[in-house]
């Protein structure tokens, strides 16, 4: 199971710089990001190298930060990958709240990291189904 570092950040100029200096001043690197905004505030939804670091470091720099239990599901790098996995995960009545990319240091895989409802459920239901967790 992964944890996802979750910022609640101000849409001004700069802001994601100063993000990523606070995990550069600490040795922490950034394996997969995404950021949703809106106008006046977002939300960076990252997996780290050292996700309690991460968290301590942004909350002594004043962000909000949360951490979440996410999935990495290893895909393999091909045309239809990631519909596999979500008609598998259709086929189990499993809804995606929301979905990114990142990649499998190790192997060089891409990894699809999910959130779901109940994420324990949705991970032995997936590995019963042959799909390797990260």
């Amino acid at each position: 199971m992964l944890q996802q570092v979750s910022v609640f950040a101000e849409n001004q100029r700069g802001t994601m710089q100063k993000i990523t200096h606070v995990l550069l001043n600490n040795n922490i690197n950034i394996w997969g990001s995404v950021t949703n905004d809106s106008a006046e505030y977002g939300i960076v939804r990252m997996i780290v190298s050292s996700p309690n670091e991460a968290k301590a470091a942004l909350e002594a720099e004043g962000y909000m930060v949360k951490l979440t239990d996410i999935l990495g599901i290893e895909v393999d790098d091909r045309v239809g990958a990631l519909d596999t996995v979500l008609r598998a995960m259709s086929e189990s009545n499993i809804n995606v709240n929301y979905i990114y990319l990142s990649f499998n240091r190790d192997s060089g895989m891409p990894v699809m990291v999910i959130h779901t409802d109940d994420i324990w459920e949705v991970q032995e239901c997936l590995e019963l189904k042959g799909f390797k967790m990260i």
